[in-house]
């Protein structure tokens, strides 16, 4: 593993976007390793709080996590001594996730970020759930534009530093052409 980072809280690296690698590519395949970058974003957790937030077993969850610390999404913070003097490692996001492009990654199964979002909205309840959908027409600079807009939206908040007694939210995006 990698030499333990200080990652700022709340921090998404001041870099361009750019296009995953292979690896990369594989670690964002999995909802469950997107929903354990989304417990890590705000606060450092162990492999064990991650399990239990997640109602996996720990061993499974250290698989996801060495992936994520392997490809950079993850850093260890320095280790820590738990309640009975246990050696505990926690465990942060890097931001990273937000700034790798999948491009034309071809990822198969299902679509990791939606697998991770239902497995989200199962645990909040549909009544913490607020959605909306919207049916557009255009042509195709006009989509381009709008997905576009939508990115600088949240990338402008993705910049902003996170408020540690702010409300934990999470956002889904998924945009689609309609057939026929």
């Amino acid at each position: 593993m990698a030499e333990p980072e200080s990652v700022p809280y709340g921090h998404v690296p001041n870099v361009e976007r750019r296009p995953a690698t292979e690896a990369q590519a594989r670690a964002l395949a999995s909802g469950t390793r997107l929903r354990i970058l989304r417990l890590c974003l705000s606060e450092a957790l162990t492999n064990k709080e991650i399990a239990a937030r997640l109602r996996k077993h720990p061993a499974s969850v250290l698989h996801h996590v060495r992936t994520l610390v392997d490809t950079g999404f993850l850093v260890a913070e320095p280790v820590r001594r738990g309640s009975r003097g246990a050696r505990e490692v926690p465990y942060r996001a890097t931001g990273l996730s937000w700034k790798v492009d999948l491009g034309d990654h071809t990822l198969g199964g299902p679509d990791a970020a939606l697998e991770a979002f239902l497995e989200e909205v199962a645990v909040v309840g549909r009544a913490g759930l607020q959605s909306t959908r919207l049916g557009l027409r255009l042509p195709p600079e006009q989509m381009e534009e709008f997905q576009r807009r939508l990115h600088e939206v949240l990338e402008e908040f993705t910049r902003r530093p996170m408020d540690p007694h702010g409300q934990r939210w999470s956002v889904y995006l998924g945009i689609h052409p309609e057939s026929g």
